[in-house]
């Protein structure tokens, strides 16, 4: 029966998100509202205006922490990488890029997937993991290409635990950590 829940949660979440694998929950987020609501200001113009300019010819994802911006996906050329930092770049409150694009063909649904499976493990590995002091809603998880990205504001120790149950997560090859340390 836990399985088959298990495996119903995850299909929802599957249907629910696009693109490459993200996940937060406001909760514990130690962002402030301003920054919160900033954040999905960023993710969502950059990706207007990205997707304006390139249509199908990329698959981006754009992710916003405490106004420094993750971008993943795949694109043509380090000519387009360049000029999608640069619109991204070009969007209010944006402190800082990271431009994760890989050149070359664009992922498959079933890559995604995996990717999107990969992240709903490490978000259930981090919220059952059993440290009173941490909490997996201040941990911002993308996936791409077997990649794990993890962006928040956090203690050393909080990155720490985040880092161990990423990398020893079924699926991920590596672990990326972009986090901003409060301590």
């Amino acid at each position: 029966m836990m399985r088959k829940l298990s495996f119903l949660l995850l299909a929802s979440l599957l249907f629910v998100m696009q693109g490459c694998a993200s996940t937060i929950t406001k909760g514990a987020d130690r962002r402030t509202q301003g920054a919160f609501i900033e954040d999905g200001t960023i993710e969502d113009t950059a990706t207007v205006r990205i997707k304006n300019k390139y249509a199908d010819k990329v698959h981006i994802n754009v992710n916003s922490y405490n106004r420094k911006v993750l971008i993943t996906g795949e694109v043509a050329d380090d000519t387009v990488k360049a000029d999608i930092s640069r619109i991204t770049g070009g969007v209010q409150n944006v402190s800082e890029i990271y431009n994760e694009l890989t050149v070359g063909p664009l992922t498959s649904l079933s890559s995604r997937s995996s990717d999107t499976l990969t992240t709903s493990n490490v978000m259930f590995r981090m919220r059952d993991s059993g440290k009173d002091f941490f909490r997996a809603e201040r941990v911002k998880v993308v996936t791409e290409h077997d990649t794990v990205y993890m962006l928040g504001l956090v203690t050393h120790a909080e990155a720490e635990i985040a880092k161990e149950i990423a990398s020893t997560s079924r699926g991920v090859k590596k672990v990326v950590p972009l986090f901003e340390y409060i301590d």
